[in-house]
């Protein structure tokens, strides 16, 4: 795939107005997907970090030094022909919502989540339109048809560029509404991760840091927080 050489081959990245967007060009080299598609944006600031990214390159290319061009790879690769798929399997988990399934025991834990879960839950309802009910343990109880399918609706409205931020949102924070909440705009990021963490601070605080889950968790605080800048960059206007 020509744009993943193993060497740097260009001596500038540059925007390139298009009539559908924006692209990026190396050199005289319009940047491509990993599908050889054309890689065109939505936004002169999501076109201009994707530059930012090539010309950061030195030496050996290293596509995980990439997170906007890997995620608009994703968008135009994946998303953009699988949408109804894509949107499928993040609306399935308003029905195993992590916010709405809680501890039975300790009582600090059970009232921790009540404290940090609850709003989000009533503001879903008021911003959403959808009610999703809290349960005890964690067998699995269905929630309100009408529910889900009133979140379905919004989940498959979204642009291929929005659903493929959701994706990780979602897929992330194991919360359907926590990712609704990020895509707002009315939530700090930092702040709703650390409410998809309750349960592991709960144990982190019982038992003491383990230092492979924490490098873990970290990894996923950082795509979660990418995730959200890469929305924000697709929604600029110019």
């Amino acid at each position: 795939m020509s744009e993943w050489k193993a060497k740097r081959f260009w001596k500038e990245a540059r925007i390139a107005e298009q009539a559908n967007g924006y692209g990026v060009m190396l050199d005289s080299r319009p940047v491509r997907t990993p599908a050889k598609a054309e890689l065109v944006v939505p936004s002169r600031a999501l076109a201009e970090e994707i530059a930012r990214e090539w010309d950061a390159q030195e030496g050996e290319i290293k596509p995980q030094a990439m997170p906007v061009t890997r995620a608009v790879n994703a968008a135009i690769d994946k998303v953009s022909v699988q949408h109804a798929e894509v949107a499928d399997l993040l609306a399935d988990y308003g029905d195993s919502d992590l916010l709405c399934y809680r501890a039975d025991a300790p009582d600090g834990l059970v009232a921790r989540q009540t404290e940090a879960w609850d709003p989000m839950l009533d503001w879903a309802e008021r911003t959403l339109g959808a009610r999703l009910v809290p349960v005890r343990g964690v067998i699995h109880q269905p929630q309100d048809p009408a529910a889900l399918s009133t979140l379905r609706r919004q989940v498959h409205d979204m642009d291929v560029f929005t659903l493929t931020a959701f994706h990780d949102l979602v897929g992330l924070s194991g919360s359907l509404i926590l990712g609704f909440a990020a895509l707002s705009g009315q939530h700090d990021i930092r702040h709703l991760w650390a409410l998809s963490r309750i349960d592991e601070t709960w144990q982190e605080e019982q038992w003491g840091k383990d230092d492979e889950a924490t490098a873990m968790a970290a990894a996923k605080q950082s795509g979660f927080l990418s995730a959200k800048r890469f929305h924000e960059l697709a929604q600029q206007t110019d």
